[in-house]
C-alpha cells in the first residue's frame, strides 16, 4: 500500500504462484503470492505463503471481509479450496474475461485491444473454426463450441497482475463499460458455480437409473454386447427395410439401406427421417433413441459418472460462442428426459427446480424495448399472450412464429407466420432482422452486455469473393447467397441466445449469494456426499441453460423457492433496468426432479 494512504477495505486480491526469484530462500517452488488492491487502487506488498497454506490464507481474508479474488483460472484454483472447506464469495477469472474482452466490440480503444491481442499466452480459446462448414450442419447452428488450445493460462502472480492491468485498461475505455463490467462479473461468478456444481454433485438414485435402463433396454448386457431390446427392434428395422444385413450403427451404410428401400434421404438425422412415411421409420427412430440412451447414459456411464449417490459433471462456462455453457464430461447438458426420476434428494432434503418460461423471447422483448411483446408475456404464458394479441390463431402457431423469427426460418409454417409478428411486434422483429443483415454482410454482432460474435471463416469469405469475380457462375452466386443467409441466421440468434445466457448467469449469481446467506440446517441429516461446504445448507445442484435445481434441507424449501424468484427479478433488473418484462418461472418442489 502506498505510504500515508488512508486505510480502506481491499476490493481485490490477486493470487498467483510465486516466482522463483521471489522465493529464492526456499528450496522448492510450492509457494503462492498475493497482492491486495484497495478501492483507491493502492496495492499492498506481496504476501507470500506456502501452497499448503493457500486455503487458510483465503479463509482468513474472507472472514475479514469478502474480496474479489483475481486468479488465472477458476477451474484450476477453486476445487482445492472447496476440498479444504473454503468457499469464496466473488472472483474475477482472468482467462474467461480475456476471452470476452479480446472479441468485444465494446472495447474500442485501439491500444488496449492491441495489448490484449498481443498477450497470446492468455488466448486459451481458439477461433471456433470454419463457421461456414458448421453452419451447414443444421440444428448445431447455434451450439458452435469453442475449441480450447489449452486449459492452462499463466498462473504466476506477475503474469496475473500484468493481465489484470491490461483488462482494467480495456474496461475503463470501453463503450457501455457498466454492462461489460457486469458481464465479466457474471462470467466469473459462473466459473465459481461450475466448480461448486461439480463439487456438490447432483443427488442421484443409482437404483432408479438401473431400473429405467432395464425397463427401456432390457437386462444389462455383457461387455461389448447390445441390450436385448435394441437387438429386437434392430431386427424389426431390417425386416421393414427388407435388408437383413443393414448396418444400423453406421450412418453411411444405413443411408444406403434406406435409399435401397426407396427412402430418399440425404442424412440419417431424425428431423429428416420424420419427413418420410415408411414402416421402417418409426422403428428406426425408436432404435436410435435406445442406442443414444445406451451409449450416452447407459450402465457404463452410470459406473463412470455416479459415485456415492452423486453425479458430478464437468461444466465449461462460456464453452459455446454465444456464452452458453458446454460440458467436457458427463453430458449434463444432454441428459435425456427419461432419466429425470433418477435425480433424487437425500433423506430430509428436497429438490427445488425452476425453469424460465420462454426465456429467449422475453429477453428479445426486453432488448428491443418492445412493449407489446412484453405485455403479451406479463404474468402469463408468452405464447398464449401472442394469441390474445391477434397475431396468430393458436399457441402452437405462436411458438412456431417466435422460434422462426429468432432462428431465421423462411419456409413452411414459419415463413407464413413470421410476417404477422412483424406487424404486431415491430421493435422486436427489427432487432433480429438487423442482426441478420449484419451477419449476411460478414459483420459481427454483440449481446446486450458485450459478448461479440466471431466473424465468418475464410471459406465463407472466399465464397463471397468468388461470387463477385468476373466470370462467376450462377452456382457461385447462389452458393454465396446461401452461406450469407446462413451466417445471418447465426447472428440473428446470437444476440438473443447470448443475452439469454447472460441473464441466466446473473440469475444464478444472485441465487448463489442468497443461498449462501441461509443458516445451516439438518445437522441430524446432513447431505454428506455434497461435501463439507454444502452438507448443511441449500446449494445449487444442477444447471441447464434456463433451468436450475437447488438441493435444500426440507425446512428451507419454501424460502429457497422464494429466493429463486427474487433472484430472477434481480437478474432482470440488473440487465434491463425497469423494462416491463416478466421472467416467469415454473417452480416445483419434490424429492425427485421430475419435469413435464
Amino acid at each position: 500500500m502506498t505510504e500515508n494512504a488512508a486505510p480502506s477495505t481491499p476490493r481485490w486480491c490477486v493470487v498467483g504462484s510465486a516466482d522463483a526469484a521471489d522465493i529464492s530462500q526456499h528450496k522448492d517452488h510450492g509457494y503462492f503470492a498475493a497482492v491486495e488492491i484497495d478501492a483507491a487502487g493502492n496495492r499492498s506488498a506481496p504476501h507470500r505463503f506456502a501452497a499448503r497454506d493457500f486455503a487458510a490464507f483465503v479463509a482468513e481474508r474472507e472472514a475479514e471481509a469478502p474480496r474479489r479474488w483475481v486468479w488465472h483460472d477458476t477451474a484450476a484454483r477453486y476445487p482445492a479450496l472447496l476440498d479444504a472447506g473454503v468457499r469464496v464469495e466473488r472472483c474475477y477469472d482472468l482467462r474467461l474475461c480475456h476471452q470476452i474482452l479480446t472479441a468485444s466490440t465494446y472495447v474500442t480503444d485501439k491500444t488496449a485491444r492491441s495489448e490484449l491481442h498481443s498477450a497470446n499466452e492468455w488466448a486459451v480459446a481458439a477461433d471456433p473454426g470454419d463457421t461456414t462448414r458448421q453452419l451447414q450442419d443444421g440444428p448445431a447452428l447455434f451450439e458452435i463450441e469453442i475449441t480450447p488450445r489449452s486449459r492452462t493460462a499463466p498462473d504466476s502472480l506477475a503474469a496475473a497482475l500484468d493481465e489484470f492491468d491490461r483488462q482494467c485498461c480495456a474496461l475503463q475505455g470501453a463503450q457501455q463499460a457498466g454492462r461489460l463490467a457486469l458481464l465479466l462479473s457474471a462470467e466469473s461468478a459462473g466459473a465459481l458455480i461450475a466448480v461448486e456444481l461439480a463439487s456438490a454433485g447432483v443427488p442421484w438414485d443409482e437404483t432408479e437409473h438401473d431400473r429405467i435402463l432395464t425397463e427401456q433396454l432390457g437386462p444389462r448386457p455383457s461387455l461389448g454386447a447390445k441390450p436385448e431390446r435394441m437387438v429386437e427392434i434392430g431386427q424389426q428395422v431390417r425386416m421393414a427395410l427388407a435388408d437383413p444385413r443393414a448396418s444400423l450403427d453406421s450412418p453411411p451404410k444405413l443411408l444406403g439401406s434406406l435409399r435401397a428401400a426407396g427412402i430418399e434421404v440425404s442424412s440419417t438425422s431424425r428431423w429428416e427421417l420424420e419427413e418420410h412415411e415408411h414402416p421402417a421409420i418409426p422403428l428406426l427412430l425408436q432404435y436410435k433413441k435406445l442406442a443414444r440412451l445406451f451409449s450416452a447414459n447407459g450402465w457404463a456411464w452410470l459406473d463412470e459418472w455416479v459415485q456415492n449417490g452423486r453425479y458430478r459433471p464437468v461444466y465449461v462456462p462460456g464453452g459455446v460462442v454465444t456464452g452458453r455453457w458446454a460440458s467436457s464430461g458427463g453430458g449434463a447438458l444432454q441428459l435425456p428426459r427419461q432419466l429425470r426420476p433418477a435425480l433424487r434428494a437425500d433423506p430430509g432434503w428436497l429438490l427445488v427446480s425452476a425453469d424460465v418460461s420462454q426465456l429467449e423471447p422475453r429477453v428479445l422483448a426486453a432488448m428491443a424495448g418492445d412493449r407489446a411483446m412484453a405485455a403479451a408475456g406479463r404474468g402469463k404464458d408468452l405464447y398464449a399472450g401472442i394469441v390474445e394479441s391477434g397475431a396468430v390463431a393458436t399457441r402452437q402457431e405462436a411458438k412456431i412464429a417466435v422460434l422462426g423469427a429468432m432462428y431465421g426460418s423462411t419456409t413452411g409454417d414459419a415463413g407464413r407466420l413470421v410476417p404477422r409478428l412483424r406487424r404486431t411486434f415491430p421493435a422486436a422483429m427489427r432487432l433480429v432482422d438487423e442482426a441478420a443483415t449484419v451477419g449476411e454482410q460478414g459483420g459481427v454482432v454483440t449481446t446486450w452486455l458485450g459478448r461479440s460474435s466471431h466473424p465468418p471463416g475464410q471459406e465463407w469469405v472466399g465464397l463471397q469473393e468468388a461470387a463477385s469475380l468476373p466470370g462467376a457462375t450462377k452456382r457461385d452466386e447462389e452458393t454465396a447467397r446461401r452461406v450469407a443467409r446462413e451466417f445471418g441466421r447465426f447472428t440473428r440468434n446470437f444476440i438473443v441466445q447470448g443475452t439469454a445466457a447472460e441473464w441466466a448467469l446473473a440469475w444464478m449469481a444472485q441465487l448463489r449469494l442468497r443461498l449462501a446467506a441461509f443458516p445451516t440446517a439438518n445437522k441430524q441429516l446432513p447431505a454428506k456426499a455434497s461435501g463439507q461446504v454444502f452438507e448443511h445448507s441449500p446449494h445449487l445442484a444442477f444447471f441447464l441453460h434456463d433451468e436450475v435445481i437447488v438441493h435444500t434441507p426440507r425446512e428451507h424449501a419454501a424460502a429457497v423457492a422464494e429466493a429463486i424468484e427474487l433472484a430472477a427479478v434481480e437478474a432482470g433488473r440488473l440487465l434491463f433496468g425497469d423494462a416491463p418484462v416478466d421472467f416467469r418461472l415454473d417452480l416445483r418442489t419434490s424429492e425427485r426432479a421430475l419435469k413435464d
